[in-house]
């Protein structure tokens, strides 16, 4: 099956994730992959949840942290600012605080933590998890195409739900203990109650919000995942292991697509003998390639004779992903 007769048979598969190892061209195939649901007529985001994303870069256009920008008609791209993510996350608790407490200023002490909290390495995968269920739950656009982190981290971000739930749960249990016990005492207390109603409902919501996003993840009538591979021998054993593990987590495995594939018809020209011996490796791990994810390769994407930035460029990645025609 090709990867276009993967999305035409599968309509309902409306988010759409690439992985892999760092620089193997995810984001560049998540571009064209937009591009091409877009010219089909869809209305498509495609949001990078890598710190170091390049889709900027390719739609040579400034979009990082600046919410959805239009591409091009139904095309929109995003970049998460997961640093004005963790400022806004900074501010909200400062005014919950406030709001809370009826307090005119924030205590040292307490601004002292939110900012040394801030500072947590988790914080930034937490800042970016949390703007993503924002953009899923906000449901606005037909496809939605995820540029995933490299593989270690991407496990990370997917496991970030199951943890998340757990420990909200925790949480709630305990509000609604305390919620049990505070029903019980006197009229004096009632303020308290409605401060701890308040925060019960956040969590509640923050749970809500979360399952959603997480079980659209995991629901592989709605969602396909993709690795990208290229014929090296250390890529194709990392792919491998990393599906396993992502087998764990249950997310929806629809195929593979190898990239930079040099084309094989040099091999009937006169060139080097350094590209020849190339060719004859390439060939060899093209074939690794087909019997490890036998039947699961859905594409064969050329090596390019320059970037893919621009969208003549990313059309013509397109087309060698999709094939040519609407």
């Amino acid at each position: 099956m090709s990867l276009r007769e993967v999305f035409e048979q599968n309509p309902d598969r409306r988010y759409i994730m690439f992985g892999g190892k760092g620089g193997l061209g995810k984001t560049t195939f998540s571009a064209a992959t937009a591009y091409w649901l877009a010219k089909q007529g869809y209305r498509v985001l495609v949001f990078s949840v890598d710190p170091q994303a390049s889709l900027s870069d390719i739609f040579k256009q400034d979009i990082f942290g600046k919410g959805a920008v239009e591409i091009m008609p139904n095309l929109y791209a995003q970049e998460i600012d997961a640093d004005r993510r963790i400022k806004e996350y900074q501010q909200e608790i400062r005014q919950k605080i406030l709001d809370m407490y009826g307090m005119e200023t924030v205590p040292e002490e307490i601004e002292n933590y939110i900012q040394a909290a801030a500072a947590e390495p988790a914080m930034e995968e937490s800042a970016i998890f949390d703007e993503v269920v924002n953009i899923v739950v906000g449901g606005d656009y037909d496809y939605y195409i995820y540029d995933l982190v490299p593989l270690g981290h991407a496990l990370y971000y997917l496991s970030m739900a199951s943890v998340y739930d757990e420990w909200i749960d925790k949480i709630t249990a305990l509000r609604e203990e305390m919620e049990e016990y505070s029903q019980v005492a006197a009229v004096m207390q009632r303020k308290k109650e409605t401060e701890e109603d308040q925060i019960l409902r956040e969590l509640q919501d923050i749970k809500y919000r979360i399952n959603t996003s997480s079980s659209i993840l995991t629901d592989k009538h709605k969602t396909a995942f993709f690795f990208v591979v290229i014929p090296e021998e250390m890529i194709i054993l990392d792919t491998q292991k990393a599906a396993g593990l992502f087998a764990k987590f249950d997310v929806p495995l629809c195929g593979y697509i190898v990239n930079r594939v040099i084309p094989p018809e040099l091999a009937q020209q006169d060139i080097p003998d350094y590209l020849r011996h190339r060719l004859e490796m390439q060939k060899g791990y093209l074939e690794k390639i087909d019997h490890t994810f036998s039947g699961q390769v859905l594409a064969r994407v050329p090596e390019f004779e320059r970037d893919i930035t621009g969208l003549p460029m990313i059309e013509r990645m397109a087309e060698e992903m999709f094939g040519g025609g609407a």
